[in-house]
C-alpha cells in the first residue's frame, strides 16, 4: 500500500545517514511515488517526511544527497499546493540562495536549487513576493547574464550541456516570477537584462536560444506599458522584427523555423498589444506582409493562427503604413477566408478584430486616395477627372428626373381610379381636327413602317437603360472607365436650365395627355413620356460623342478644316444645339426642319411621331363613341 511504502522509505532515510547511495535510492523511490500524486504528497507531509527532506538537503555533506533531496522537494511541492504553502518561506529561499552562490556548488546542484524556486513561485503570489524580498530574483538575473556563453556552448545536443540546462531553468523561473499572476514589480526588475537578451537574439537565431528568450521577453512586457516602452527604446522591437525576417527566409526550407517564427510573433504581439502605436516601428520591416506569409503556411494549428492574426490586428490598429500593407498583400480576402472556414470561436473573434480595423481604414484610405487623386500636376489628367465627376452628376440628375416622372404617372393613375375625366368642347374640337390625320391601321405599308419604328424605339429604350439608368444606381467612380464629356462648367449650367424648363413642360403636357376617356388610358405604353423626355432633352446634352458617334466623328474631322462653313449645313441640328434652350415643342420642330438628322435623332423623331399618331387614333375613336351616345 502507498502509505506503508512511504513510511518505510522515510525510516530508511533516517537510519541510512552514513550511506548516501542508499539515501539517494530512497529519495528517488519517494519522488516516483509522489510525482503527480497529490494524495501521496499530502500524506508524506503529514507524517513529517517533507520537513525531514528539507533538513536533509541543508545538512547533508554529500552532494548527491543534496541534489536528490532538492529534486524530491520540488516534485512534492509541484504535486500538492499545501506542500507549496508549507515550504514557501523566506528561510527556504535564503537556503537556496546559499546553494547558488557557493563556489563549491556544482552546476547540477544549482540547477536543482533553481527548480525548487520555480515550483515555489509558480501560480503563487506569495512565492513571487518572497523571491523579490529575499533578493533571490536578483541572483537569478545574474545567472541569466553570466551562465550563457553562446560562443563556447555546443547547442547540437542541449540535453548534454549542463550550463545550457541551468540557463534554461533560470529563464523558466524568471517567467514564473513575473507571470500567473502578473507581478509588475518583478517585471520592472527583470527588464534590466533586456539589453543582454537583445544581444543574444542579434548574434544567434538557434531555437535553443530564441525560444527561452522570447518566452521571457513576452511574459515580462505583457500588460506593462513601462516595460514595453523601455524594450522599444533599446531597439528590442527592431531586433525581433529582424529575427522574424530571417526565420521567414529559412521557413521555406525548415519546418522548425516556421514554428519558431510563431514564437517570435507572439513576443512581438506582447510588446505592442497595450500600445498599438508602437507598431509603427514594424512598418519599415514589412512585418505585416511577413505575418501574412506565415499565416498561409499549411502546418499551423489553430492556436498559432490566432496568435498571428491578433498580431496583425495590433499592427494595423492605428498604423496607416501597416494598414496599406495589409490591403496590398490581399490581407482582407485571407481574413474573410479564415472567418468563413473556421469553426473555432477564438479564431473567428481574432479575424473579426482585423476586419473591424479594415472597415475603418478602408474608409480613411479611400478618402485620402480620392483627395490625392485630385492633386494631379498634369492638366490632361485633371481634365479627365473633372469630366468623370461631371458624368456622375448627369447620372444623378437622370435618376432624379426619372423619379419625378414616375411620381407624376402615379398621380395620374390615382386620378383615374378616383373618377372619370370629362372631355370639354375644346377637346372634342381638337379631336375632330385630328380626323384628317388618321392613319389606317390595316394598311400594310403603314404597318411595316410602324413595326420598324417600334424596333427602333425599343432599341433606344434599351440603350437608354444601359447607359443612364444602370450607372445611376451605382454612381461610384470607376478608374478603368474612359468617359468623354463636354466642358464641365458650360454643360452643367445648360443642363440645369434645360431640366427645370423641361420638367415644367412635362408636368403641363403629361397631365393633359395622360387623362383617360371612359376609363381608357391615353398612353401607348406605361413609360413612353418618361423615355422620350429623358432621351430627347437630357441625353443630347449628356454626351454627344456617346450617342452620335458616326455623325459627330465626321464633324470632328472636318471642323478644323477651312471648309467648316460648308460642312455646317450637313450637320444634325440636334447635335449642334447643345448650348441652346429648348422645350418639348421647339426641339421637335427643330428636328423636323433638319434635313440631315443623325441616326439617333431620326429614331427619336420617328418614335415621337408614332406616339402622336396613336394618340390621335384613340382620341378620334373616343370622340366618335361619345357622339353616338
Amino acid at each position: 500500500d502507498m502509505k506503508t511504502d512511504l513510511n518505510l522509505l522515510l525510516e530508511c532515510l533516517k537510519y541510512q545517514m552514513d550511506c548516501p547511495l542508499s539515501q539517494k535510492e530512497a529519495l528517488i523511490t519517494i519522488y516516483s511515488i509522489c510525482q503527480q500524486n497529490s494524495e501521496a504528497s499530502e500524506y508524506f507531509r503529514e507524517i513529517g517526511g517533507l520537513m525531514f527532506i528539507n533538513d536533509l538537503a541543508k545538512s547533508s555533506v554529500h552532494c548527491i544527497v543534496k541534489e536528490a533531496a532538492l529534486f524530491t522537494l520540488g516534485i512534492i511541492i509541484e504535486s500538492n499546493v499545501y506542500c507549496q504553502q508549507t515550504l514557501c518561506t523566506s528561510a527556504l529561499f535564503e537556503d537556496l540562495i546559499l546553494f547558488l552562490i557557493k563556489k563549491d556548488s556544482g552546476v547540477n546542484l544549482k540547477r536543482m536549487s533553481v527548480y525548487v524556486i520555480l515550483v515555489l513561485v509558480s501560480n503563487n503570489k506569495n512565492g513571487q513576493t518572497c523571491v523579490r524580498d529575499t533578493g533571490c530574483i536578483s541572483l537569478l538575473l545574474q545567472l541569466f547574464r553570466t551562465t550563457l556563453c553562446t560562443s563556447e556552448m555546443n547547442l547540437s545536443d542541449e540535453n548534454t550541456d549542463p550550463c545550457y540546462q541551468l540557463w534554461s531553468s533560470v529563464c523558466s523561473t524568471l517567467c514564473a516570477c513575473v507571470n500567473n499572476p502578473q507581478n509588475e514589480d518583478n517585471q520592472n526588475i527583470c527588464c534590466s537584462v533586456f539589453p543582454y537578451a537583445k544581444e543574444w537574439l542579434e548574434s544567434c537565431t538557434e531555437p535553443e536560444i530564441v525560444r527561452p528568450i522570447c518566452s521571457f521577453l513576452g511574459l515580462t512586457v505583457a500588460n506593462n506599458s513601462y516595460v514595453q516602452k523601455y524594450f522599444v527604446s533599446i531597439g528590442g522591437l527592431d531586433t525581433l522584427a529582424k529575427v522574424l525576417l530571417e526565420l521567414m527566409h529559412d521557413s521555406c526550407l525548415s519546418h522548425s523555423s516556421t514554428k519558431l517564427a510563431v514564437v517570435v510573433t507572439k513576443t512581438l504581439d506582447a510588446c505592442i498589444a497595450n500600445n498599438s502605436a508602437m507598431g509603427v516601428a514594424l512598418a519599415k520591416y514589412h512585418t505585416v506582409s511577413e505575418l501574412l506569409k506565415l499565416l498561409s503556411k499549411g502546418t499551423l494549428n489553430t492556436g498559432e493562427k490566432i496568435s498571428i492574426i491578433l498580431t496583425i490586428g495590433h499592427c494595423t490598429e492605428v498604423c496607416e503604413e501597416n494598414q496599406c500593407e495589409l490591403l496590398q498583400n490581399n490581407g482582407l480576402p485571407l481574413m474573410i477566408q479564415v472567418l468563413t472556414e473556421s469553426q473555432d470561436e477564438e479564431l473567428i473573434k481574432a479575424a473579426t478584430f482585423v476586419l473591424q480595423n479594415c472597415k475603418q481604414m478602408t474608409e480613411q484610405l479611400s478618402l485620402k486616395s480620392y483627395d490625392n487623386s485630385l492633386n494631379v500636376n498634369n492638366a490632361e489628367e485633371l481634365d479627365v477627372q473633372v469630366r468623370k465627376r461631371c458624368l456622375q452628376d448627369y447620372w444623378k440628375k437622370a435618376k432624379e428626373i426619372l423619379h419625378r416622372i414616375k411620381s407624376i404617372e402615379r398621380e395620374h393613375d390615382e386620378e383615374k381610379v378616383q373618377g372619370e375625366i370629362f372631355v370639354d368642347g375644346s377637346s372634342v374640337a381638337y379631336s375632330e381636327a385630328l380626323k384628317s390625320h388618321e392613319v389606317n391601321p390595316v394598311d400594310p405599308k403603314t404597318y411595316t413602317e410602324r413595326t420598324h419604328k417600334e424596333v427602333c424605339c425599343s432599341q433606344l429604350a434599351s440603350k437608354f437603360n444601359d447607359q443612364v439608368l444602370a450607372p445611376s444606381v451605382n454612381s461610384a467612380p470607376r478608374n478603368n472607365a474612359t468617359v468623354n464629356t463636354m466642358d464641365a462648367a458650360s454643360t452643367r449650367q445648360t443642363e440645369q436650365s434645360n431640366i427645370a424648363c423641361s420638367v415644367n413642360e412635362l408636368q403641363t403636357d403629361s397631365v393633359l395627355q395622360s387623362h383617360s376617356i371612359n376609363g381608357k388610358p391615353a398612353c401607348v405604353k406605361n413609360q413612353p413620356i418618361g423615355y422620350i423626355f429623358l432621351v430627347v432633352f437630357f441625353l443630347p446634352h449628356l454626351d454627344q460623342h456617346l450617342f452620335c458617334t458616326e455623325t459627330t466623328g465626321k464633324d470632328k474631322s472636318t471642323s478644323a478644316t477651312s471648309s467648316s462653313h460648308k460642312m455646317a449645313d450637313f450637320r444634325c441640328l440636334g447635335c449642334t444645339a447643345g448650348g441652346l434652350s429648348f422645350n418639348s415643342k421647339t426641339f421637335t420642330k427643330m428636328l423636323q426642319s433638319c434635313l440631315h438628322r443623325c441616326d439617333h435623332h431620326r429614331a427619336l423623331l420617328e418614335a415621337e411621331e408614332r406616339y402622336r399618331r396613336e394618340l390621335r387614333t384613340w382620341a378620334l375613336g373616343d370622340s366618335r363613341s361619345a357622339t353616338h351616345e
